[in-house]
């Protein structure tokens, strides 16, 4: 008996099982959106300074690992029972333990949307290496996101592993057919680099970051370029309907840059779960059978 038949035997473990691996992933993306950026600046400053003959700046040990997770405002290292995902957060009021200052709201957000993320792969695809490899997709969409959001950088470290899985995981046809996965990479970042070039030629400005092509062309390399269409139509749909809104709500001005790499990862993972299903029910709605 295979560990996939035997979780498809007691679906509450499975469900348990799954929900404890999303809130683990969920706490270490915390750590990742917020060290990822800063450990690739420091790599940019060093290799710009390399190139200009300048001192180059020594920094002490900062990556995934080192320093330990500690209280930015006092600087208590946080102890191993007060970083259990949401627990945590939950036992200690939303407060640091040693000097009590408020716990930014965004970690236990991550970590629950992450869970829920990985129920929502988990209820599609049951126990099976389609799930497991959907949630790595999911997750690292999900540190995307977050990490555009906050900082309109979609780094390579991330997208280009990523987009490299798409197509070996489809070498089997895990998802598509190989042909289809290795066309959506190239139609997936096409796509978007005509798009860039037209509007970079008609209004001599950069309409979007080339990490937007990559991560389309990842999309593809997953789903393939069945799934290319609707990531456009959905991304492009909420990225406007969303950008209205801040410019109503005075959040943002007009002409400031909204990224693109939300709304992006937000459609193509729906796409490459659901798009099947979408595109029937689209069909049917139209009288088609």
């Amino acid at each position: 008996m295979t560990v996939w038949n035997l979780l498809a035997m007691q679906p509450a473990y499975f469900i348990t099982l799954v929900a404890l691996l999303g809130l683990l992933a969920g706490s270490f993306l915390n750590v990742l959106v917020h060290r990822l950026p800063i450990m690739l600046e420091r790599q940019w400053r060093r290799e710009a300074q390399v190139v200009l003959n300048l001192p180059v700046t020594l920094y002490q040990r900062f990556d995934l690992c080192l320093p330990a997770s500690h209280c930015p405002g006092c600087g208590q290292r946080i102890r191993a029972w007060q970083n259990i995902p949401l627990l945590s957060y939950l036992a200690l009021g939303g407060r640091c333990g040693a000097c009590k200052a408020s716990i930014s709201l965004r970690y236990p957000l991550v970590e629950a949307a992450c869970a829920l993320l990985s129920l929502a792969v988990a209820w599609r695809f049951g126990p099976s290496a389609q799930a497991l490899m959907a949630l790595l997709l999911t997750w690292c969409l999900l540190a995307l996101s977050l990490i555009d959001a906050r900082h309109q950088l979609l780094p390579d470290v991330l997208v280009l592993p990523m987009l490299w899985l798409g197509l070996i995981v489809n070498c089997a046809g895990l998802y598509v057919p190989l042909s289809d996965a290795l066309w959506g990479a190239v139609a997936g970042y096409l796509s978007l680099w005509a798009v860039y070039w037209a509007f970079k030629l008609l209004t001599n400005k950069e309409g979007m970051g080339f990490g937007d092509f990559k991560l389309m062309a990842l999309i593809g390399a997953w789903g393939g370029w069945q799934v290319l269409p609707l990531t456009l139509l959905l991304s492009s749909v909420v990225g406007a309907v969303v950008g209205l809104c801040l410019v109503g709500l005075r959040r943002h001005a007009l002409g400031t840059p909204i990224p693109f790499g939300p709304y992006l990862a937000i459609a193509g993972w729906i796409a490459v779960l659901w798009g099947d299903e979408i595109h029937l029910s689209y069909m049917q709605l139209l009288g088609y059978r």
